[in-house]
């Protein structure tokens, strides 16, 4: 499973750090793999569902590349992890998140285009892991008070 993600990681992250190492220049990877982290905890749903599709995928993929390359079988199964849960309120910041991305997507040229893709495709698999996961829980806590504090703020009226 980790193997197909640990080489787009790497194929995305090498040049930039052999380059300037612009914090700006890991932004189309780093939307990507914002929601493919965040997708990862969306049960139940399509993001969840393309997660879960994406990480199989991959599993077979490169358990078939490992095998091919060094004739052994790859490792067992890993175990899994999850980041959290969404609340309500974070699974509404999560959508907002999806259409700011598909919106970045749509105004990139090709390079970026990939390395959203990219992004999103490697933290569909890595964040299953406990590992990652773990170091990824700020993530769901973040959207989720974000979403409490956007329902608090408009829910307050004029007190006059």
């Amino acid at each position: 499973m980790t193997f197909s993600a640990s080489t787009i990681l790497w194929l995305n992250v090498r040049p930039w750090w052999k380059g300037g190492r612009d914090p700006k220049a890991l932004l189309p990877y780093g939307a990507g793999s914002t929601i493919g982290a965040l997708s990862t905890i969306c049960v139940g749903g399509a993001l969840g569902w393309g997660a879960s599709g994406i990480a199989g995928l991959a599993s077979t993929a490169g358990s078939k590349g490992v095998s091919s390359a060094t004739g052994q079988s790859s490792a067992s199964a890993l175990p899994t992890g999850s980041m959290g849960t969404l609340t309500p309120e974070g699974a509404v910041v999560t959508v907002l998140i999806l259409v700011g991305v598909a919106l970045l997507h749509r105004s990139s040229g090709k390079q970026d285009r990939r390395r959203i893709l990219g992004g999103a495709v490697t933290f569909a698999i890595l964040a299953f892991l406990p590992g990652v996961a773990g170091a990824l829980q700020w993530l769901p806590n973040l959207v989720n008070e974000a979403g409490a504090r956007a329902v608090e703020a408009l829910s307050k009226g004029s007190t006059s």
